[in-house]
C-alpha cells in the first residue's frame, strides 16, 4: 500500500479511523522554518467533526503533537513527525460491517485487495486519514506563502444540484467560513444548508464541487508530459476519499467551445507576460504561466447512509445492512481545508523542484 505522496518535499501519513492517532511524516522540510502547533491546529479545527449541524457528530479535539523535527520553535532540516490522538471512538457501531459491505465503500475492495481489513469505520479508507494531509499541507501552505506569496482558497461551488453563481476573485478566509458550508455566496449557502439538512433527515447524502484557486504562483512549475502540473494536482485531487472527478480551467465546458474562443491571448501585465483570458486555468504544456491556478473537484454522496441497502457479506450471500455510526450527510464542506492543503502540497514540491533545477548549475 503506497502511502507516500511528493518528491522533494514527500509526506507518509498513517493510521486509520479507529486506531489510537492518525498522523503524517513530513520529509524533505527545508530548516529554520518558523513552525508552531498553533500554526497548525487552525487548519485541523476547520477540518474536525462536529463542527456544525450539517457535518458528523463525533467529538473530536484532533489536537496536534509536534513529536520530531522542531527544536526552539524552528525546523531542523529532520523529518517532521505530527500525531493526532483519538479520543471519541464507537468501534461497536460497526460490528455488522465486520462481514457486510458497505454499498459504494471501500470493504469489499479491501477485503479483495488484502484479504484482511479493518472494519471500524472504513479503517484506512476513511476520511480521517486526511488529517495527516491537513497538518502538512499547513507546512507547505507556510512555505509557499514566505517564498512567493502565494495564496489558496478553496471554496463550495455546488451542493447536489444547487450551484452557486461564478465566482470572478479570490475570496478571503473570512468569506468562505462566514457559514457552515463554505460557499462564499450567502443566499445560495442558506439554499445549500437546507439541501443538506433535508437528506440527513431520511438518513440520505448528497455531494456537490469544490473549486480553488490560487494567486501569486510563478510561472515555470511543472514539469513535461509525465509530471505535469494539472497531472498531479488531478491525483492529489483524486487522491482524496469520495472524489470522483477533476478539471481545470474551462473543463468539460471547453469542448462546447471553438478555438478561436477559447484560446488565451497573450498580453503584456506591468514587467511580465501574462494572458488576458484564462480558459487554460493557470497552466499551458503542463507548466504554470503565472496566471490565477483555477480547478474544481467533484465529490459523490458519502457512502454510509442510513438506510437499508441490499448488499453481499464475506461469505457472498445476499442480505441487506442498515448502517450504523456517525457520518456526514455531505462531506464536502470539510473536504474545502483537504483541498487547499493538497493543492498547497503539489505547488510546494514543485517549487522546490524548480529550485532545484534553476540553482542546482550556474553558468
Amino acid at each position: 500500500m503506497s502511502n507516500s505522496f511528493g518528491q522533494n518535499f514527500r509526506i507518509t501519513t498513517w493510521g486509520e479511523s479507529h486506531g489510537p492517532a492518525v498522523g503524517v511524516v513530513i520529509d524533505g522540510c527545508p530548516a529554520r522554518l518558523p513552525v508552531t502547533a498553533e500554526e497548525i491546529q487552525a487548519d485541523l479545527d476547520r477540518r474536525r467533526p462536529g463542527q456544525s449541524d450539517i457535518t458528523t457528530p463525533r467529538k473530536e479535539a484532533d489536537k496536534v503533537e509536534i513529536l520530531s523535527g522542531v527544536f526552539e520553535g524552528l525546523t531542523t532540516g529532520v523529518p517532521l513527525s505530527l500525531a493526532v490522538r483519538s479520543s471519541d471512538q464507537r468501534p461497536g457501531a460497526y460490528d455488522e460491517m465486520r462481514e457486510k459491505f458497505r454499498p459504494s465503500h471501500a470493504d469489499y475492495t479491501y477485503q479483495a485487495k488484502y484479504g484482511h481489513r479493518d472494519h471500524r469505520g472504513g479503517g484506512r479508507s476513511s476520511a480521517r486519514e486526511t488529517i495527516g494531509r491537513v497538518a502538512a499541507g499547513a507546512i507547505a501552505r507556510k512555505i509557499l506563502r514566505l517564498a512567493g506569496g502565494i495564496e489558496v482558497r478553496a471554496y463550495v461551488t455546488q451542493i447536489h444540484d444547487i450551484v452557486a453563481p461564478p465566482v470572478l476573485r479570490l475570496p478571503t478566509l473570512d468569506e468562505v467560513e462566514a457559514n457552515a458550508i463554505r460557499c462564499p455566496d450567502e443566499a445560495t449557502a442558506a439554499r445549500m444548508i437546507e439541501r443538506i439538512k433535508q437528506v440527513r433527515s431520511v438518513g440520505d447524502s448528497v455531494g456537490g464541487v469544490i473549486e480553488c484557486r490560487v494567486r501569486h504562483v510563478p510561472a515555470g512549475l511543472g514539469e513535461p508530459v509525465f509530471d505535469r502540473l494539472e497531472a498531479d494536482l488531478a491525483k492529489a485531487m483524486l487522491s482524496l476519499p469520495a472524489t470522483k472527478g477533476f478539471e481545470i480551467g474551462s473543463g468539460f465546458a471547453g469542448t462546447l467551445q471553438k478555438g478561436s474562443q477559447h484560446n488565451d491571448p497573450y498580453v503584456k501585465h506591468g514587467s511580465r507576460v501574462g494572458t488576458a483570458t484564462n480558459n487554460s486555468g493557470g497552466v499551458q504544456g503542463g507548466i504554470s504561466n503565472g496566471e490565477e491556478l483555477v480547478f474544481r473537484t467533484a465529490f459523490k454522496p458519502t457512502a454510509t447512509i442510513l438506510q437499508t441497502q441490499k448488499t453481499v457479506d464475506i461469505h457472498g450471500a445476499e442480505t441487506e445492512l442498515l448502517a450504523k455510526g456517525r457520518h456526514d450527510p455531505c462531506v464536502v464542506p470539510r473536504a474545502v481545508v483537504i483541498v487547499e492543503a493538497m493543492t498547497a502540497l503539489v505547488l510546494v514540491d514543485h517549487w522546490m523542484r524548480q529550485a532545484a533545477q534553476n540553482q542546482a548549475f550556474r553558468f
